[in-house]
């Protein structure tokens, strides 16, 4: 039994080109699921927040009644900690789920990319999913660069965010993003399940690679 962390974004919307925010909140699937695989396993969770806000869910994410309820029964995401009060090496593991949110204030999170950057150099399981890694464009090494550079990983792509009809109204694309800072980028195929492990980070292309980064989690903290 580990204790795990999973850091959830805290915005309830995402700022497009032209300035009209756009409704999100963290995407239901891609916490729930490893939510119940990591608990089924023994495992306890912490949610943290931007401000220990309470997160809100991608009402997009919600249309299925069952994870609706699902969610709706997990006390963790109703009572979250500050995420500038944690200390990541309270923490066997850490996980971010995706949704747009994090797209709004985790890549840009000076608290979430120290925590990140620490959690990655301590060889502890480091699992993101779908639009989460958008985090990771907030961590910093010491020479400025990202700590992230040269690791291989996946994350929503440039196809699937055409394919969902925003991508001509994003600010910018993850996958451009993350390429930017030196990630050495996997694709796989849109909407497809699709996961990279590299050391001791484990990133999920999208909503149905969920459960393939709790599995790899579950892997990683039996070693």
């Amino acid at each position: 039994m580990a204790d795990i962390l999973f850091v959830l974004t805290g915005a309830k919307v995402w700022t497009l080109n032209d300035g009209t925010e756009h409704p999100t909140g963290f995407w239901a699937e891609e916490a729930l699921v490893p939510y119940q695989a990591l608990t089924a396993a023994g495992h306890r969770i912490t949610v943290a927040t931007p401000g220990g806000v309470v997160p809100v869910a991608d009402r997009a994410s919600l249309t299925d009644p069952a994870t609706a309820a699902a969610l709706e029964a997990v006390e963790e995401f109703r009572r979250p900690v500050k995420l500038a009060e944690v200390d990541p090496a309270d923490y066997a593991a850490v996980f971010y789920p995706g949704g747009h949110g994090p797209m709004e204030d985790l890549a840009v999170d000076a608290d979430s990319g120290r925590l990140l950057t620490r959690v990655l150099a301590s060889g502890r399981p480091l699992g993101v999913v779908c639009h989460g890694p958008a985090a990771l464009l907030a961590a910093r090494g010491e020479d400025g660069s990202s700590p992230f550079a040269g690791y291989r990983m996946t994350a929503f792509t440039n196809a699937e965010e055409v394919q969902g009809g925003l991508a001509d109204r994003a600010k910018w694309l993850l996958q451009d993003r993350l390429v930017d800072v030196g990630a050495d980028f996997q694709e796989g195929e849109p909407w497809a399940p699709h996961v990279v492990v590299d050391r001791n980070l484990v990133t999920g292309q999208n909503p149905a690679s969920s459960a393939l980064v709790a599995a790899e989690l579950r892997k990683l903290l039996a070693r």
